[in-house]
């Protein structure tokens, strides 16, 4: 089989790029290990930036998230047991985030693309690609028990992490910077009342709390644990104690609690392949890059790398333009090194430090609040949660890491 892009990976990386692509005129098949069933079905987070809702709608995908997404105009930020709103919409002229979950930013991509007869091949395995610095890269994977070949002009690594993509680069080639941080993770999804009709980020003298929301009838909230813990270690009461001990307010506020369907622990790290193009490779979302979920980047960061990339193959087909593809990664990676940033920042500002001094943790208050008494600080936040536009680079702009 021949196609035009071969797209690794079915999450909102490579649907939307097959999605974009076909509102171009480009072929691309998608293929994904994962059964069609899982990747709808998986719970995943969902902060979208105004510019990631701008483009579901544009481009024909956004009639359900508008009608069962929550528009949140703010967030706010709690810390010595008192809350302060950061109002994003007043601060960025008009943008806002909608909380519409990854996986059903997922399903609405298939069900487009498979109206559209697009080639989508779920559950496939031995992934593999060959000759990616040629001019005409394969891939061969296994589907149904047969052994299959597809030739194509470009490839899209959007296979996440764990992915056969970024491995396809050699190591001596890639550039590639990790950071670990003390901090997991313990998610609970409850089927409670809206804690709040915002997002509150919490820090406290005990560790950061988040309070968040799926739909009405259903809650996703985090608390900050030691990353190797074990979740059996976590009975429903003493999460819900440390969730009301942590959210708590001066004014007598306490967040209702109720059945727990679903929690777990994770680790949370910064990671970066600046090698984001290898020949005819180019890599996209977390096959490039991951950050921790605080800044709520991840899908928007995935989103943004595929708007570059269709831009790009759309300007080489239709206009027999390679400025962009050329300079794709340092396109990419401005934006990406910007939320990385703002990731980090979100991270060491909200979560508590247990080796920090006195003095350190000092500092951090001040930090919190300079944010929410400055304009300036406030600002700086909203702009960045709402989502930093795509800079289209020249030569002269390019910054080398």
């Amino acid at each position: 089989m021949r196609t035009q892009v071969g797209i690794i990976g079915a999450g909102p990386a490579g649907l939307m790029l097959s999605h974009l692509l076909y509102l171009h005129g480009i072929d691309s098949v998608v293929l994904e290990r994962k059964s069609k069933d899982a990747i709808e079905n998986t719970i995943r987070a969902g902060v979208l930036e105004q510019g990631t809702v701008d483009l579901l709608s544009a481009t024909g995908l956004g009639e359900r998230m508008k009608r069962e997404g929550i528009i949140h105009d703010g967030i706010e930020l709690q810390f010595h047991n008192k809350r302060h709103r950061i109002n994003i919409n007043e601060l960025t002229n008009g943008k806002r985030i909608m909380l519409y979950a990854q996986h059903e930013v997922i399903r609405d991509l298939v069900k487009a693309r498979m109206e559209a007869s697009g080639n989508l091949f779920f559950s496939v395995s031995d992934v593999e690609l060959h000759n990616v610095t040629s001019n005409s890269p394969s891939i061969t994977y296994t589907h149904k028990g047969e052994k299959n070949e597809l030739i194509c002009d470009f490839i899209a690594g959007c296979d996440g992490y764990h992915g056969p993509s970024r491995q396809a680069i050699p190591e001596d080639v890639r550039v590639e910077m990790e950071h670990e941080y003390p901090f997991g993770w313990l998610g609970i999804m409850t089927e409670t009342p809206l804690a709040h009709p915002e997002l509150i980020y919490t820090n406290h003298e005990r560790g950061f709390a988040l309070l968040s929301t799926r739909t009405p009838e259903l809650q996703r909230h985090y608390i900050q644990v030691d990353p190797n813990d074990d979740i059996k270690n976590w009975s429903d009461d003493r999460i819900w104690t440390e969730l009301h001990l942590r959210t708590e307010t001066v004014d007598g506020w306490r967040l209702v609690d109720g059945p727990i369907i679903q929690k777990n622990i994770v680790a949370m790290r910064s990671f970066i392949c600046e090698t984001m193009r290898y020949g005819q490779l180019f890599l996209a979302g977390d096959a490039a890059h991951i950050v921790p979920p605080t800044g709520a980047k991840g899908l928007n960061l995935a989103i943004g790398d595929i708007q570059v990339l269709a831009r790009g193959l759309k300007e080489l087909y239709n206009e027999g333009k390679g400025d962009i593809l050329a300079h794709y990664s340092d396109i990419c990676l401005r934006r990406v090194w910007k939320a990385l940033r703002f990731s980090n920042w979100m991270t060491m500002m909200l979560h508590r430090n247990k080796n920090h001094s006195p003095f350190e943790y000092g500092i951090q208050i001040a930090e919190l609040d300079y944010v929410v008494s400055s304009k300036a600080g406030s600002t700086s936040l909203a702009e960045n949660y709402a989502g930093l536009p795509i800079e289209w680079l020249n030569e002269s702009q390019i910054i080398v890491h």
